[in-house]
């Protein structure tokens, strides 16, 4: 793999730029109370959810509370040359918040009005710090809703910028899909805007396609226009356990080849519905389980949870829990979102190094069976979560930060994990995004010709390197 070792020991390349006083008293004077230099914030706005440590912060925070202030702060930013990386709840897990190359910090968490909805037309816009949970309750009365789901109450910014998706993509996409148009501040300090409320467009090239996924490295998103979604009028929930990970893997091929329009298929494993009891007090069977959901009219989705009770049981399933009213299911799916922290409780003071690979439904089975077999015989304790509904799942490797063999057994497992995924026609990111962490792998993904045209676009949107500067590749 071409993964650098300065990632593979966690500890990222850092080349800091000088941020000249001036900055700092311009910033000050412009934003007053707004612009914060002290240790305790910056340290707050200079980790994430990564396994990265010892990255110096930011020199400043600044809070933004409208487009104006984002564009005002990376004008000041340019004239000195110094880089800008935007903030929101700070809950990405490949690094995209660290100040590698030090620079200002742009919090938007306080830029987070719902500014119109159009249930007529199913689309709402919103300002970055919106959390997809404060989107839903705003257009609840609606009847209508924000599907994108990735289990942390992420901002509607930060999943644009890292192209987001979760446990409901199989059935209404990624960022990627309902996303129809932004308000972005360029690296200059201009503001654009790209697309339309329009539901198709033929006008020129794509640039909202261009800034979802790019992470803040060509300019910091200040609005958000959204496809939303009727709320079903029937939703029933499931759970099913299995014998193993390969007859809970083979039954949800099955159920996706044939078409049925399941909206949530999540695997767990063994280890983590252990773990997910413990935390979350729960009494489930401690084997392979999916948990499942289905949305449509009553007597869709009752056929939808047949063919698929029928599915199940022909690979051994049993144990079917129903969940058909609201308290039930948010028990149910709070477990699945709590499974990252009852991992992490499981084993106290850990750090966990997330995998994101997915690959084509048809070669799930063998990537994810293999992966298995070889986080098991490394003696590294783990937990499993997968969207499997769209071939994506994640590893999470509970290492003692201060243990560099378990550090570098668990990186190990990641590279044949994702060399694995690559050779069966896969992605070294299913929806966490490059960040620092993948920074090798995009290269054995896409080819060494197709990063240099990825640099190409980022000298010419940002000449002088400011945008998160460090990220997705090296300049």
């Amino acid at each position: 793999m071409n993964a650098p070792t300065a990632i593979t020991h966690l500890v990222p390349e850092i080349r800091q730029r000088d941020v000249p006083q001036a900055l700092i008293d311009a910033l000050k004077a412009r934003f007053g109370d707004n612009c914060s230099t002290a240790m305790v914030v910056r340290e707050q706005h200079g980790r994430d959810e990564s396994s990265f440590t010892s990255v110096p912060p930011p020199a400043a925070v600044v809070f933004a509370e409208s487009t104006q202030d984002v564009a005002d702060a990376v004008t000041l930013a340019s004239r000195h040359d110094v880089p800008v990386i935007p903030f929101a709840v700070g809950s990405s897990l490949e690094g995209h918040l660290l100040a590698v190359q030090g620079g200002i910090s742009i919090d938007v968490n306080r830029m987070n009005r719902v500014l119109a909805v159009q249930p007529e037309d199913l689309t709402v816009t919103v300002q970055p710090g919106v959390t997809r949970k404060q989107l839903n309750e705003a257009i609840r009365d609606t009847g209508l809703f924000f599907p994108i789901d990735p289990g942390a109450d992420a901002s509607i910014g930060g999943m644009a910028a890292t192209r987001a998706s979760g446990t409901n993509a199989v059935r209404y996409g990624t960022m990627r899909e309902n996303v129809l148009a932004l308000e972005v501040v360029t690296a200059s300090g201009e503001v654009i805007r790209t697309g339309t409320r329009a539901k198709k467009s033929s006008a020129g090239y794509d640039l909202t396609r261009l800034f979802v996924g790019s992470e803040g490295t060509l300019g910091v998103i200040t609005e958000v226009t959204l496809r939303i979604y009727p709320i079903p009028e029937a939703i029933s929930a499931a759970v099913c356990s299995f014998p193993s990970i390969e007859a809970a893997v083979r039954a949800t091929i099955q159920v996706i080849q044939l078409g049925v329009p399941i909206a949530r298929v999540e695997l767990i494993d063994h280890n983590t519905v252990r773990m997910v009891n413990a935390h979350s007090k729960l009494g489930l069977r401690e084997e392979p389980m999916l948990l499942m959901e289905f949305h449509g009219s009553p007597a869709g989705v009752k056929e939808q949870a047949e063919i698929v009770q029928e599915i199940a049981s022909e690979h051994g399933g049993q144990a079917f829990e129903w969940a058909t009213t609201p308290e039930e299911r948010t028990r149910l799916w709070t477990a699945r979102h709590n499974s990252y922290f009852a991992a992490i409780q499981s084993r106290p003071g850990c750090r966990a190094i997330s995998t994101d690979t997915c690959v084509p439904i048809s070669r799930l089975a063998d990537c994810l069976l293999d992966s298995v077999q070889e986080a098991d015989a490394s003696g590294i304790p783990y937990f499993l979560v997968g969207h499997v509904g769209d071939g994506n799942f994640h590893f999470g490797y509970l290492v003692n930060p201060d243990d560099d063999q378990e550090r570098a057994v668990a990186e190990g497992l990641n590279e044949q994990l994702v060399a694995r995924a690559l050779s069966l026609g896969g992605t070294c990111t299913g929806e966490h995004g490059v960040g620092l962490h993948k920074m090798g792998f995009l290269v054995d993904e896409a080819g060494a010709g197709a990063v240099d045209m990825m640099r190409t676009i980022k000298r010419a949107l940002d000449p002088k390197n400011i945008m998160n500067p460090g990220k997705i590749f090296s300049m």
